[in-house]
């Protein structure tokens, strides 16, 4: 805090303009499913994680690992897994609910040019165990905000992310070939967008409408 004016230093730079503009971005963000098939630049895949490794994390400990999918009998194995997994999804429903789940999209591993695995190391040493002794998932939480910055970042760059939740988190552990104590936290999809929207697809195709805040905010 600069005392000498009461303002935070850095503030001035963080005028109304970018404010509006960081609105944009966050209403921007969207999970993007379809993809055009045209590679990244180089060196964007490793920009967009050294900007995700900002993130905050209970005690510093710098839980993320990430995995860069880019061998193709293990990626057609990862997308075995999302049908089987996808199908298995759609037998849980019945009625119109089904014949809307069976509508939409919900991965882009065909077409996404990157595929990025993120886990948690639930055993890092790094943090030393601080902040976490009551509330151990904090480590989990800790990928989430690094998943996020990455995103937003993608975004600001015209890229689109797509998070894909639909698969068996044993199994594509196995796939990589990663220690088996690290945790699946995200599967990324990760290219140009072949469509811009302002409204989710899940929204549009009827599945279900983003609520007002309002509803999520308690007062005690």
């Amino acid at each position: 805090m600069d005392t000498s004016s009461g303002r935070t230093l850095g503030a001035a730079r963080f005028d109304e303009s970018f404010r509006a503009a960081f609105d944009e971005l966050l209403a921007w963000r969207r999970d993007v499913r379809r993809f055009r098939r045209e590679l990244l630049p180089p060196g964007t895949l490793e920009n967009l994680i050294a900007a995700a490794s900002r993130a905050p994390s209970v005690g510093n400990s710098q839980p993320w690992r990430f995995v860069a999918v880019e061998d193709t009998e293990r990626g057609d194995r990862i997308r075995a897994n999302f049908a089987a997994c996808n199908e298995a999804a759609l037998a849980g429903y019945d009625g119109e609910r089904a014949r809307r789940y069976a509508a939409l999209k919900l991965a882009g591993l065909d077409e996404a040019p990157v595929q990025l695995a993120v886990f948690v190391d639930p055993e890092t040493e790094r943090g030393h165990g601080l902040g976490r002794r009551t509330m151990p998932e904090t480590l989990d939480y800790s990928v989430v905000t690094a998943i996020t910055l990455l995103w937003l970042t993608a975004r600001a760059a015209g890229i689109g992310v797509g998070w894909v939740s639909i698969l068996d988190p044993d199994v594509i552990r196995a796939v990589l070939d990663v220690p088996g104590h690290w945790r699946l936290i995200a599967y990324l999809c990760i290219g140009y967008p072949a469509e811009e929207t302002l409204v989710p697809e899940l929204e549009r195709e009827g599945w279900q409408a983003r609520a007002d805040w309002r509803e999520f905010l308690l007062r005690r």
